[in-house]
């Protein structure tokens, strides 16, 4: 690699893909001597990349943070990642920085060549976002707690429980993050409750990130905790039912984050399929929904509640005796999911979730 230009820039891919890169690594990546790689960082330096150099084990070379963003060099898959996410954040869950991300999004269709530009408007001119339903979160807040999960540094915040008028305030070991499309999540050890709990960002505020740095405790699997916890764990109706349909084929029909899938040992083509709600109408209805045969093991209400249901849907049926005029319909493909009984409260174990319809 002789041209030094092009030699630069690659040297700057390198330093912003990985944390920390030896001399002799940079050098074999570049085909130059450690002296030519000393020389391109000074390059680099120049043009106000803050390239530092630490001695010793573990040492090398690493980009820093400088009081400036400085320009980012992207590959053509990367480039057209940022774009789509753009276009996505710009009405997405995180609050204030839907114009941010035009912003940015105007910046980088400035300056990628054709050939991306006709990738990257062929899948916004073929996306629809379904508005609506969805929590966002202080973009602030987002950043803090990310920060605080990556350098294991406890947090503390005021959290509002579902239903309640005041907040109290929680002090937490920050672990991992959870995006569900509509909601932000937190893993957290709740230091006053020694145990896991889950948080909706969209009911945090004050955050603080506190000098206090914490070792990691064995965590719990964050997206399986959500998701669990989502479904099922949050509310005052827990429900269990045996599916006749194979593991695999209910989950790709369920939302993960409102009813849990099961395997039955030695019973593939069945499934144990797991979901909550506050009123029993709400998993009935949603339970209408799926296409396979099921039977109920708890709770004996919810059979009770079917029942109830299914005399009134059948007496509506002889008394209509089919669609009159002007009746319309949507069909939706099986394929797209079936949505959950409820809209996703709480996960710590303290909050419910309110009915709702698909």
């Amino acid at each position: 690699m002789s041209d030094p230009t092009v030699r630069v820039l690659r040297l700057l891919t390198l330093l912003q893909e990985h944390a920390v890169w030896t001399g002799p690594d940079l050098a074999e990546r570049l085909g130059v001597s450690v002296r030519g790689v000393r020389r391109d960082v000074e390059r680099l330096r120049e043009l106000g990349y803050p390239v530092r150099s630490e001695r010793g084990a573990g040492g090398g070379y690493r980009l820093a943070a400088g009081g400036a963003m400085p320009p980012l060099v992207l590959d053509d898959d990367e480039a057209v990642a940022i774009a789509v996410s753009l276009s996505l954040g710009a009405g997405g869950t995180v609050e204030g920085v839907g114009e941010a991300c035009v912003r940015a999004l105007a910046k980088l269709d400035q300056v990628v060549p054709k050939r991306l530009r006709e990738r990257i408007a062929a899948l916004s001119e073929s996306t629809v976002r379904l508005e609506g339903g969805t929590s966002p979160v202080d973009a602030g807040l987002l950043t803090g707690l990310a920060r605080a999960c990556r350098d294991h540094v406890q947090v503390r915040v005021a959290y509002r429980k579902q239903g309640a008028q005041d907040a109290d305030e929680r002090r937490l070991e920050p672990y991992r993050l959870v995006a569900t499309g509509r909601r932000w999540y937190l893993l957290a050890f709740d230091l006053a409750r020694d145990d896991w709990r889950v948080f909706r960002l969209d009911r945090m505020a004050d955050l603080h990130a506190t000098t206090f740095r914490f070792a990691p405790r064995p965590a719990p699997d964050a997206a399986e905790r959500v998701a669990r916890g989502t479904a099922v764990e949050a509310y005052r109706w827990r429900a269990a039912l045996r599916v006749e349909a194979p593991p695999e084929t209910v989950r790709a029909f369920v939302p993960p984050t409102q009813v849990g899938v099961e395997e039955i040992p030695g019973e593939p083509e069945a499934c144990l399929l797991r979901t909550g709600a506050d009123e029993l109408g709400s998993i009935v209805v949603w339970l209408g929904m799926l296409p396979w045969p099921m039977s109920v093991l708890e709770p004996p209400e919810l059979l009770e509640e079917l029942i109830v249901h299914a005399d009134r849907l059948r007496a509506t049926a002889g008394a209509a005796g089919g669609a009159g005029p002007g009746v319309a319909s949507a069909a939706v493909d099986a394929d797209d999911g079936a949505a959950g009984p409820g809209d996703g409260g709480d996960t710590d174990g303290e909050a419910r979730r309110r009915p709702t319809g698909r």
